[in-house]
């Protein structure tokens, strides 16, 4: 078995859903996972481990060799704030703790 499909059947079994339900979720067709967990398609569609990453939160990196590029706060700022300001702690916690706030909203909490 793929690695890859061991990582999102992974996920799935950590968020208490089954392959068949982020297929559906996701709008991919079950049987392009069911070919790839089976040998008889080597890759995923880019579109397909973008829509899969996507629902789990995770990079496509990720999915395909088990690790995430963690973005520095400097690099995340500019690219929030387009770099013209000076991020302050405040305004930077503030970004946080609403990307905590929409995280949980998805996750149901």
């Amino acid at each position: 078995m793929p690695e890859t499909y061991s990582r999102i059947a992974e996920l799935c079994r950590k968020n208490k859903i089954t392959v068949t339900d982020i297929c559906k979720l996701c709008g991919i067709p079950r049987a392009s996972l069911s070919d790839y967990k089976m040998g008889r398609i080597k890759t995923l569609s880019a579109l397909t481990l973008s829509k899969i990453s996507e629902y789990f939160g995770v990079t496509v990196e990720f999915l395909l060799n088990g690790q995430e590029t963690v973005a520095s706060d400097e690099s995340l700022k500019v690219a929030l704030f387009g770099g013209g300001v000076e991020v302050t702690d405040e305004m930077w916690n503030e970004v946080k703790r609403y990307a905590q706030y929409i995280k949980d909203r998805e996750n149901g909490n």
